[in-house]
């Protein structure tokens, strides 16, 4: 449409540039001239009667036009009379510059628009007319034939207006009308096509033949995955409906289930469609989004449960506020909880962020809950007892094809990343250990299928992974797609989704069917964007029931807020108005916006604050200690640079008065801060892993080479303070996003100094850094010869380093930069859009254009 406005206003502005046209010809007589002229006037004013509309996109009526029209034609014919009974020498030339005004300013210029006002008001109107009174009337059948009628009627009418009346006054016409039309028409072929054949199922069924109307509701179910959503086309809604009550079945399908089941993940407080680090409504996100999701998937079969794979509690401000501000007291229920229990869940498993505040704050949150907590992974480390209940069995009252009442026995069970024991050592370490993913569910279906159960759905708080297990690994789902017994998987901790693009090693995998091996896996995005739903098809035998087909998709939330369940929002009020006022509380002022747009290309603003504050926190740490002396480095990372595949996944401060929400966005999580010691060599090892988010660049080739492995997470690319460094990225990386080792000899890191000298590999420093980074195995990382971990949190500290500065100056120190890249190489890499308006002043940096999934291109010298 904006194309169209453009060629809208272009011809706009041709027709009034044009009217402003003079002649040199000269006039006989005065008398005779204040004719002509008059008559030229008129003309003009009658042309712009239809430029003011046109440059709104319009047609003009007939009351804009044909008063002037007529007052153009009557003055011309009066001006063309006077002209040939005077005596000027020049006839000739004045009846031709006449007439060529006329032909110009009427012939082609108004009265073309007339005709389209009068085909309009003939053809159309009565069309759009007919529309309105069949929606009103929602018959779907006629409403889509009107729309084809009226877009045919604009395909052969418009042709042969387009001889008389030029393109301008047709492709207004288009604009208006046909393409609309088209759109429209595309848009209800598929809901027309199900009314016809819900139509057809219900007089079938009215005549007794309800073989003949199951067979056509078969057909209706491959359409229903192109349908369009409720909030684009209301009558969705009442359609969908009438598909639900059609309850019948082919003889084939006699003591058979369609059995639901919905998934959410990785919800991490995202409640209420709330964007707390920018402190305003977002419709890319919250719980009370996917509700409407959840309640129209129940509307289309009864027979559904929901469950969510973990990752709940914590993630936003809301989170927090609920942890350290307006705690969490004994009998009071958490906000997800609630919220949960509201939309009515059937049962939820751990992810590993629960793990993120303690033992006894999880134990707050579950004891209060109406559904029950799964996992079958976590073990108390003193009597080595699973910690949680290993599985339920939920009796889930079912109505089968011939519309009789069962029950089935569907067993549910979950998981956790082991990995929890490093990045919540504090919070675990001595208290908890972790069996392998995979051996867990393994042992544990035997022992549901011993209780009863007719379906096992494992919720696996954890990737993808690969085909090859190795014992203790974080993302093991495709591996549980093999285990035997296993008949739906809901996944999540990476934030992606599924059905979708998989790692192609990965094989018998069905997109389609939203299958790996056989088994329907969802995985739900996150922060509540995607609702998982897998559905079942069961059927009797004996007094078991079997799963004979399966599939799996996922659904997105509305873009806009057309969907937003109010009950889920009302529900959460207190605590999302507290977290509200929590965020907004003032702490400093920053000279300069803050943003994380090129944080993985140059030293950033967003980590350098970061950096700063830890620096300090743990200078004065150290004082009286025996490491008072030792040298202090600070290390951190990107939180937010486009994660995941989200262009708007950023952080942006704009200059002026910093709040908590701006800290909590700088730093996203509830990490504390720790320490390690190490030699100058760890720190060199350190940043070798973290180069390895770069791809290897080639000095010859000439394409474009992209600059950011994008799967490296953008919270390992640590950066080190306190020391200067060059990356080469024409040099192999040394270290896999894993951290293993792929090239013993590679060396990225180049010209490493501290205090201007090249840096001694055996020098003692204390790096300050956070407890998920001190505990885990990152190279260097590991060399730890101390580590403390400190009550603080890396957040706090930063909100007390703003409140101790009150004015801080973000610029990034240049502490690192790449090596020369070479000359012939066109670098690339992409960031949010946004991005654009904050190039660099040193122009190393340019937008391209256009990237992928809605981010853009930059390249980079």
């Amino acid at each position: 449409m904006k194309k169209n406005t453009v060629k809208k206003s272009v011809v706009a502005v041709a027709l009034a540039t044009s009217l402003l046209a003079s002649t040199n010809v000269g006039f006989a007589s005065s008398s005779m001239q204040n004719v002509v002229d008059q008559a030229r006037k008129d003309m003009k004013e009658a042309a712009y009667a239809y430029v003011v509309p046109a440059q709104k996109g319009k047609i003009a009526t007939s009351k804009d036009l044909y008063p002037a029209l007529n007052k153009a034609k009557a003055n011309y014919a009066k001006a063309k009379d006077a002209i040939v009974k005077s005596n000027a020498k020049n006839k000739n030339v004045l009846l031709k510059d006449l007439e060529d005004l006329y032909n110009e300013r009427i012939t082609k210029g108004i009265v073309p628009y007339i005709d389209a006002y009068n085909y309009a008001d003939k053809y159309l109107n009565p069309i759009l007319a007919d529309i309105k009174a069949a929606e009103a009337q929602k018959d779907w059948a006629k409403v889509e034939k009107l729309y084809h009628q009226l877009s045919v009627q604009l395909k052969s009418r418009t042709v042969i207006l387009y001889r008389f009346t030029g393109k301008a006054p047709r492709d207004l016409l288009l604009d208006q009308y046909k393409e609309p039309a088209n759109a429209k028409r595309d848009q209800l072929m598929v809901p027309v096509t199900i009314y016809m054949k819900v139509v057809e199922a219900e007089k079938l069924i009215a005549a007794g033949k309800k073989e003949e109307a199951a067979k056509v509701v078969e057909s209706i179910k491959p359409l229903l995955d192109k349908v369009p959503s409720t909030s684009s086309l209301p009558m969705m809604k009442e359609l969908l409906e009438k598909v639900a009550a059609l309850n019948v079945a082919p003889a084939d399908e006699k003591d058979t289930v369609s059995l639901r089941i919905l998934g959410t993940s990785d919800i991490h407080t995202n409640i209420v469609n709330y964007d707390y680090y920018k402190d305003t409504v977002s419709n890319s996100l919250g719980l009370a989004k996917t509700a409407t999701l959840i309640k129209n998937a129940r509307k289309e079969n009864s027979n559904t449960l929901l469950f969510d794979n973990g990752d709940a509690i914590q993630g936003t401000p809301l989170g927090s506020y609920k942890q350290a501000v307006d705690k969490l007291v004994d009998g009071e229920e958490h906000p997800s909880v609630t919220a949960m229990e509201l939309l009515g869940y059937d049962g939820a498993t751990l992810g590993n962020h629960e793990f993120n505040y303690g033992l006894d704050y999880l134990d707050e949150v579950m004891d209060d809950a109406n559904f029950p907590y799964v996992n079958a992974n976590v073990r108390d480390s003193a009597s080595g007892k699973l910690l949680y209940k290993p599985y339920v069995l939920i009796d889930k009252e079912v109505v089968d094809s011939e519309g009789k009442k069962s029950t089935i026995k569907v067993g549910v069970t979950g998981i956790v990343p082991p990995q929890i024991l490093k990045w919540d050592k504090t919070n675990l370490e001595g208290k908890v250990k972790v069996d392998d993913s995979v051996q867990a569910v393994s042992a544990v279906v035997p022992d549901m299928q011993k209780a009863g159960a007719d379906v096992i759905v494992v919720l696996s708080h954890s990737g993808m992974g690969d085909a090859t297990h190795e014992v203790g690994e974080e993302d093991v789902t495709y591996l549980l797609t093999k285990v035997k017994g296993v008949d739906a998987i809901i996944t999540g901790h990476a934030h992606q989704v599924f059905p979708g693009k998989v790692d192609a090693s990965l094989t018998n995998v069905n997109i389609e069917n939203g299958t790996m091996n056989g088994v329907p896996v969802v995985m739900p995005g996150k922060f509540g964007s995607h609702l998982g739903v897998i559905d079942l098809k069961l059927k009797k035998s004996g007094d078991d029931w079997k799963v004979v087909s399966s599939k799996a998709e996922v659904r997105t939330i509305a873009k806009d807020a057309t969907d937003v369940d109010q009950s889920v929002v009302n529900a959460v009020k207190e605590a999302h108005e507290g977290t509200i006022e929590y965020v907004r509380q003032a702490v400093g002022k920053t000279t300069a916006d803050i943003h994380s747009y090129f944080s993985q290309v140059q030293d950033d603003p967003s980590i350098q604050i970061v950096t700063d504050a830890q620096t300090a926190y743990v200078k004065a740490k150290l004082k009286g200690t025996a490491n008072e002396n030792v040298p202090v480095l600070s290390a951190g990372a990107p939180f937010k640079a486009g994660t995941r595949s989200d262009p708007e996944y950023y952080t942006y401060v704009p200059k002026g008065e910093l709040a908590i929400k701006n800290v909590a966005d700088l730093y996203l999580y509830d990490n504390t801060v720790a320490t390690v010691k190490l030699t100058g060599a760890d720190v060199k090892e350190w940043l070798e892993m973290s180069a390895g988010q770069f791809n290897q660049i080639e000095p010859a080739k000439t394409g474009e080479q992209q600059l950011i492995n994008t799967d490296f997470r953008s919270y390992n690319y640590d950066v080190i303070d306190g020391v200067t460094y060059e990356i080469d990225v024409t040099q192999p990386a040394k270290y896999d996003a894993d951290g293993n080792l792929v090239n013993k000899d590679a060396s990225r890191i180049v010209n490493l100094q501290y205090n201007g000298k090249p840096i001694d590999l055996k020098q003692a420093f204390i790096v300050a850094t956070n407890n998920y980074r001190a505990s885990g195995t990152f190279p260097g990382v590991r060399n730890a010869t101390e580590i403390e971990i400190h009550p603080d949190e890396n957040r706090e500290i930063i909100i007390d380093y703003i409140l101790a500065e009150q004015t801080i100056d973000p610029s990034a120190d240049g502490n690192w930069k790449f090596a020369a890249l070479p000359a012939k190489a066109q670098v690339v890499f992409e960031s949010s859009k946004q991005a654009a308006k904050v190039l660099p002043a040193d122009g190393n940096i340019k937008y391209i254009g256009e990237g992928t999934d809605g981010f853009g291109k930059y390249s980079i010298k």
